[in-house]
């Protein structure tokens, strides 16, 4: 590495990529993206002479005083942070590696810690043929998340997330009293712990991802292929709250109510398959008629989240409300 790209780096990170490297020059750093909350970058680390032209490196740093774009700045903030830091770093060194080309992640090429920076090198997807990122997308790339997440959720059917969350998705409830008690809707706050309740105690557990929004897809040219990336809230659940919020982070409220049991139809599709590819001979009629009952249920349970955390976020709308009162009433 130059003398003038260290001094721009922490020690601990020159020392981190020194090993990744193995000795190999640095040509260059670009900041991919800051970390949500300032709690630290994605670099793309440029190499010369070494086997691949770049690796990405998730460099992540406690702040002083974090800055998080809503004023969730409690300790109860931070620590679900650290902790989710701690989980990216178990699933890629204990877990990803199960992970097949139909459920695509990067390879995991080191990790380490020390003090409050945590070091995450991966492979860089760009060069690996999913270069694309989306805003807005086709029924064929949305199909090409869908086919990730059921072959994800068909991969981990019925596995332990040891060392991982105990219960996925970055909003669950448990993780999120602050936003439950600023919750103004009374029958909502009421029902959370049932919502809660119903969609844990599905017969058929997996690991669902836990953060499945569009911007954490990394799409082939064509769009038919995608991989994914952030797994800090990777944990077990049922696979319909990967689907619920794959689908609100990507549709608005018409499309999602007109698209709702085309997609859900495609995305069994695909798990079907895909257990039958993994060899799994669990029940996948039974799987199928409680995960679709609890799909509606999945959605309410961000919808819950939202309410407390954003108020105003442009995905309380009136489908996420009609769910939300048919759930409700159903319970």
């Amino acid at each position: 590495m130059s003398d003038e790209l260290i001094k721009q780096l922490s020690p601990a990170l020159a020392t981190f990529l020194g090993n990744v490297t193995d000795g190999r020059e640095l040509a260059g750093i670009d900041v991919v993206q800051t970390l949500w909350g300032g709690y630290g970058q994605l670099l793309r680390c440029r190499l010369k002479g070494a086997g691949v032209a770049s690796v990405i490196v998730k460099h992540v740093c406690w702040p002083s005083e974090a800055n998080h774009p809503r004023g969730w700045n409690s300790d109860i903030s931070h620590q679900r942070k650290v902790r989710s830091y701690q989980v990216e770093t178990h699933w890629y060194k204990q877990h990803a590696a199960r992970c097949t080309s139909a459920s695509r992640v990067p390879t995991c090429l080191a990790a380490s810690s020390e003090g409050d920076e945590v070091f995450i090198a991966l492979e860089d997807l760009n060069p690996a043929g999913f270069a694309s990122r989306k805003s807005r997308v086709t029924t064929v790339e949305i199909h090409a998340c869908l086919s990730w997440l059921a072959n994800f959720h068909a991969t981990y059917m019925g596995t332990t997330p040891t060392g991982l969350w105990e219960v996925g998705t970055y909003w669950h409830l448990a993780t999120r009293p602050e936003e439950l008690a600023v919750l103004e809707d009374g029958r909502l706050k009421d029902c959370a712990a049932e919502i809660d309740r119903a969609l844990n105690a599905s017969a058929f557990l997996t690991f669902v991802h836990g953060d499945a929004k569009l911007a954490n897809f990394c799409f082939s040219n064509d769009g038919r292929a995608v991989a994914a990336v952030d797994f800090q809230y990777i944990g077990g659940g049922c696979g319909m709250k990967d689907v619920a919020y794959f689908i609100s982070s990507c549709l608005d409220e018409n499309e999602s109510e007109r698209q709702e049991s085309a997609l859900l139809d495609f995305y069994f599709d695909r798990l079907k398959q895909a257990l039958a590819v993994a060899g799994n001979d669990l029940d996948v009629a039974a799987l199928e008629s409680d995960w679709r009952t609890l799909y509606p249920v999945a959605w309410t349970d961000f919808y819950r989240f939202l309410q407390g955390w954003s108020p105003g976020h442009w995905k309380i709308h009136s489908y996420s409300e009609r769910l939300a009162r048919e759930v409700m009433a159903a319970l």
